[in-house]
């Protein structure tokens, strides 16, 4: 870190420290101004990340604006780049939340980031609705009041969807499991097992990877040496690539069921060999669209110049965010105001009919209902081709 960013990090921390300490500036203020930031990567290798959740709640905002706005005024959207780092996430919530004194803010790509911004969301006391990062205990965080909403996966969830499509797929219930050694994937491991327990099994073997490995041979060798007939796995496309050509090399074909962490570019890095490797998602923009989705797939064309489905990386971002920005726009036509306690409040009271799903009501005030995607919502799509489709639309099982 530059002298420079260093003193402004500082000088950042300073002034938010301050804030809280004397009770003055945003942190308190009751009319906070109608804007709804994002902290995401926009640059780096999970940029497509940013740029779906930027996608989603662009187009949100720009209907909610055409229609009026809310209470008299237009919304407008921030974002901020954290390249996956969770200290620049934290500097990105007091941007929002201090100096840009938004009324609520959506959460990014990483898990990690995301478990960072608990504390400063909470002494703040503003709204964040996550859009992507599904970890547990970013919403399940023992706060209460829990300032932390989730319109995502959680993992919990993810896991049991996961692993009853694993063992549909093992005919002798031999799951192994591989899980990146970060919060995310820490943090998902012991759901995952849970998950099998509830099955009546266990997993025969479990493996970590570190980001930027590039030779994932000797875990796939332990978990085929320990029978495994399933790999569920959980990590982004990157390290999802060198799994798929490690697997290659050493002549091995298991099912292969992984979070969304492997939605983003992993058939354009692994090409044909990320064939048939099977992805949870919350959304798909692929083959045939219902009408309101084909209306916001043609803004997305020529707003944003994509040319083809198989272009929206991460897409159950894209739907993910649309359908948030929906929610907290409601939230503060209840609550009558910009006022964040009040927009809290209000949040247990939306229902919307949404992209994703019909969320009836989106939030209740038990901390697992702080997640508005249900299960039933949850999808299961195929790498095929460089594309990720519907698993329907593939010749893969």
């Amino acid at each position: 870190m530059s002298k420079i960013a260093l003193r402004a990090s500082i000088g950042g921390a300073a002034v938010f420290a301050t804030a809280i300490a004397l009770g003055t500036g945003p942190v308190n203020a009751a009319e906070a101004n109608p804007c709804i930031g994002n902290s995401g990567p926009v640059t780096g290798p999970a940029a497509f990340g940013g740029k779906s959740i930027r996608m989603g709640a662009e187009m949100a905002v720009d209907e909610i604006n055409a229609a009026g706005g809310v209470l008299g005024k237009k919304l407008k959207f921030i974002q901020y780049d954290d390249r996956g780092a969770p200290p620049r996430g934290v500097d990105n919530v007091r941007r929002i939340g201090l100096r840009d004194n938004c009324v609520a803010m959506l959460g990014g790509y990483h898990s990690t980031v995301a478990l960072a911004m608990r504390d400063p969301i909470h002494e703040i006391k503003m709204v964040y609705v996550g859009v992507i990062a599904a970890n547990t205990k970013v919403i399940e965080n023992g706060r209460n009041p829990n300032y932390m909403f989730r319109v995502s996966a959680k993992d919990r969830w993810v896991s049991k969807f996961l692993v009853a499509e694993a063992l549909k797929r093992s005919p002798n219930n031999k799951v192994g499991i591989m899980y990146e050694n970060t919060g995310w994937g820490k943090g998902a491991y012991p759901n995952i097992q849970a998950a099998l327990r509830e099955q009546g099994t266990k997993e025969v073997g479990a493996e970590t990877f570190n980001w930027r490995d590039t030779d994932m041979t000797p875990q796939l060798i332990r978990l085929r040496k320990a029978g495994a007939e399933s790999l569920v796995m959980w990590g982004l496309d990157r390290e999802g690539n060198q799994i798929m050509r490690s697997l290659q090399k050493i002549g091995w074909n298991p099912v292969k069921i992984g979070a969304w962490g492997f939605a983003g570019n992993l058939g354009e890095l692994a090409g044909k060999l990320a064939n048939c490797a099977l992805i949870m998602q919350t959304y798909s923009w692929m083959g045939k669209l219902e009408p309101r989705a084909q209306k916001l797939y043609d803004t997305m064309k020529k707003r944003y110049g994509i040319k083809s489905q198989k272009e929206i990386r991460m897409g159950s971002g894209v739907a993910d965010a649309y359908d948030a920005i929906h929610i907290i726009a409601k939230a503060i036509k209840i609550a009558g105001s910009y006022d964040r306690q009040k927009v809290y409040e209000a949040m247990f009271s939306v229902k919307h009919n949404g992209l994703v799903m019909n969320y009836n009501p989106a939030f209740e005030r038990t901390e697992e209902r702080h997640d508005a995607i249900l299960p039933s919502a949850y999808k299961l799509t195929a790498w095929y081709n460089g594309e990720l489709l519907p698993l329907s639309q593939t010749p893969c099982k």
